[in-house]
């Protein structure tokens, strides 16, 4: 990127021309050519590495505003901020933005602007850098599922696994599950929870066992009982977690719940009462126990040595995670930008050009949205598209408001320059901002959002600075 460091925004046609090449191995297309895939498996793969892309994600639905809220405005009792309504999970398609590619970037860069520490920290913790093993596990009779750990170290401590009651591998499962209503029972009162209820507000241990079904752990090919629980979610990683109950204290006292067996894998304390976890653990001296040709090595010897074990047999790969999660870029409300794209009739995706532009918003009798879709649905004349050839449907779903404050204090700079959004030599002049005013509250709101919008600016060369806020 223009700063030197790794990571930058680059043209998807660069892929296109490494994928033609050769150069770069088509991922899930392994020894076929970039010309042997069909159109739309092309866009699928291109979709996986598109800074904007399409996601199939859940969302948080309110019915009585009639719209879909973004997490920070559903309050702590899952109700909406505005009206206090209530609010519920669905799965929607829609548009994303993948900031965790910059996640990095966002840490490192952190070091060079004159920003109170606490807020820097903020920003640090919600990022939440994590360097670690990405494991797959089979499943007894066929499928698979993969689990992120940073505790590699503690695999063969494994006495169970937990996954998100309303993911695919679970929808994928429900013909060989013996106790299906319990299940689908469990899975149904989990989607009328938000995130918050599941993860931090959850001081439960609710879960259900997948009676009939059984993971296989491939370091020593033991079968180990599958579970479903609410705090597991499938938007979040892999939507799996693998659970050590001797090392960890969610998994024990889940453990203790459900009356399921644990094993003691790294000595140095007891565990009957509670787990030995990595912060008491870590950078002791403390060895391996029950885990056969590893007993004996220390934690961090053994953290390589099970890694390199798991990448030959090519069930492993390590891998950089992030706690923050990839940008919902799209709301089902009136309010906000239209995504000015059409989806044609043979499955295509088209952005309008740009003396097309703005797509300015059609005025509506109804402005409210109907089990999930947007108040544009309604503007059936507005949403048909037919222009310079391409016929289809305009997309219903609106930009959030971060897409418009993400940018703003450019566009002051030259708010009536109609041929850009504002003159290089201008920004060059003012920017960045010397002194932001606001509270704390920004920091993994406004101030987030705007450092990602001004870095990508930043590597296409539309702005002068790789930082907004000095």
């Amino acid at each position: 990127n223009p700063s030197g460091s790794k990571g930058c925004a680059r043209p998807i046609s660069t892929l296109v021309e490494q994928f033609e090449s050769g150069e770069r191995e088509i991922p899930g297309f392994a020894g076929k050519q970039w010309n042997d895939l069909t159109e739309a498996e092309q866009a699928d793969v291109l979709n996986d590495f598109r800074l904007a892309y399409i996601s199939k994600s859940p969302v948080n639905w309110c019915p009585g505003l009639g719209t879909v809220l973004a997490n920070e405005e559903v309050t702590a009792e899952g109700k909406s901020e505005r009206g206090n309504f209530p609010v519920f999970q669905r799965e929607l398609r829609q548009w994303s933005m993948r900031i965790t590619a910059y996640g990095h970037r966002l840490i490192e860069d952190l070091d060079g602007i004159d920003w109170p520490e606490k807020v820097k920290l903020m920003q640090r913790n919600w990022i939440g850098k994590s360097t670690g093993v990405e494991v797959d596990f089979k499943l007894v009779g066929g499928g698979d599922f993969s689990i992120y750990t940073t505790c590699i170290e503690t695999i063969y401590g494994i006495t169970f696994m937990v996954l998100a009651p309303d993911g695919k591998v679970v929808q994928d499962l429900m013909d060989r599950i013996e106790n299906k209503e319990e299940v689908q029972a469990y899975i149904n009162e989990t989607v009328k929870k938000s995130d918050m209820d599941r993860t931090e507000l959850n001081k439960g241990k609710t879960g259900c066992r997948l009676q009939g079904v059984y993971a296989i752990n491939p370091v020593n090919g033991k079968q180990v009982p599958v579970f479903i629980g609410d705090f597991v979610l499938a938007g979040y990683g892999t939507g799996a977690v693998m659970a050590v109950p001797s090392h960890d204290q969610r998994d024990f006292e889940y453990a203790v719940a459900h009356s399921i067996p644990m094993i003691q894998v790294i000595e140095g304390r007891d565990v009957s009462e509670c787990a030995f976890e990595k912060q008491d653990y870590l950078g002791k001296g403390c060895k391996l126990m029950n885990s056969e040709e590893f007993t004996g090595l220390t934690v961090e010897e053994a953290k390589e040595a099970i890694t390199q074990k798991l990448e030959k047999m090519g069930v492993a790969r390590r891998k950089v995670n992030y706690h923050f999660r990839e940008w919902i870029f799209a709301r089902q409300r009136y309010w906000g930008e239209p995504v000015p794209c059409v989806y044609t009739q043979d499955g295509k995706i088209y952005f309008v050009p740009d003396e097309e532009l703005p797509v300015i918003l059609p005025e509506l009798e109804d402005y409210k949205g109907r089990n999930g879709q947007a108040p544009l649905e309604n503007a059936t004349e507005w949403k048909q598209y037919n222009r310079n050839g391409i016929q289809g449907t305009r997309e219903t779903s609106t930009m959030p408001g971060s897409a418009g404050s993400s940018w703003y204090y450019m566009r002051y700079i030259d708010p009536q320059n109609d041929k850009e959004f504002c003159n290089q030599e201008l920004l060059k002049h003012w920017m960045p901002v010397d002194l932001y005013v606001g509270g704390p509250e920004h920091a993994v709101g406004h101030l987030m959002y705007s450092r990602i919008w001004n870095r990508f600016l930043y590597d296409k060369g539309l702005s002068p600075v790789k930082e907004p806020f000095k």
